[in-house]
């Protein structure tokens, strides 16, 4: 079987965390500037957005080893800790802060907004929308989201679209011809998330069968009704 083809495309590798090499195309290029210009940020509050499986939480893990910057989860924040200047110095991780808008108050994220910017700190955000689409009913915190700064990560061009899905296979020791790839483009949802979702579907059909993974494999996953 032939091996995956090679690539020349516009778009660099973020080093590896947690075993996840982040490929840089134009989707997600203001986005990592963005983390790379920390701590020269002219805002104390950032904003990255995007779909599922884009690499939010990967550049909120590169933010995290460059600044040494504290996660909430969401249960901690809920739990709406007082701080004063000097214990909010520092950097600060919020994800999927969209999502906590929906189920929790909004004052506990209002508070540790002001604490930041008392205290010199920065914020880094992460959600599905832009923040002009989230649930926020407290005026304040609109007030505060509105005045941060926002970067949206796209979705993939076919380019890295082609990229991901050679890394998803790389990922589970799976090596696919040119044919597997470009077929695979021509039918798949072009979404980050369906990527994920068809390596996953295509390896478990292919193990479960001891089969090699070939275009009537992937033909047979994307299209099982066929």
């Amino acid at each position: 079987m032939s091996g995956p083809r090679q690539l020349s495309l516009d778009f660099d590798i973020r080093p590896a965390f947690g075993g996840a090499d982040f490929l840089v195309a134009a989707c997600n290029r203001d986005a990592v500037a963005w983390i790379d210009q920390w701590p020269g940020w002219q805002t104390p509050v950032l904003t990255v957005h995007g779909p599922a499986s884009c690499g939010k939480s990967h550049l909120a893990e590169v933010f995290r080893r460059a600044s040494r910057a504290q996660v909430l989860n969401h249960a901690q924040l809920a739990a709406d800790e007082p701080r004063d200047p000097a214990a909010a110095s520092g950097a600060w991780i919020v994800e999927d802060a969209d999502r906590y808008l929906t189920v929790a108050a909004p004052a506990p994220l209002f508070h540790l907004f002001n604490q930041v910017r008392e205290g010199g700190g920065t914020l880094l955000l992460t959600g599905r929308a832009a923040p002009a689409r989230w649930h926020v009913d407290l005026a304040d915190l609109r007030s505060r989201l509105n005045a941060g700064a926002a970067v949206a990560i796209g979705e993939p061009d076919d380019g890295l679209l082609a990229a991901v899905l050679i890394k998803l296979f790389a990922d589970r020791q799976l090596r696919v011809g040119t044919d597997v790839i470009d077929y695979a483009l021509r039918r798949m949802v072009r979404q980050f998330s369906a990527a994920h979702d068809l390596v996953a579907a295509v390896d478990a059909v292919a193990l479960a069968e001891r089969r090699e993974i070939t275009v009537p494999l992937l033909r047979r996953v994307l299209d099982p009704g066929r």
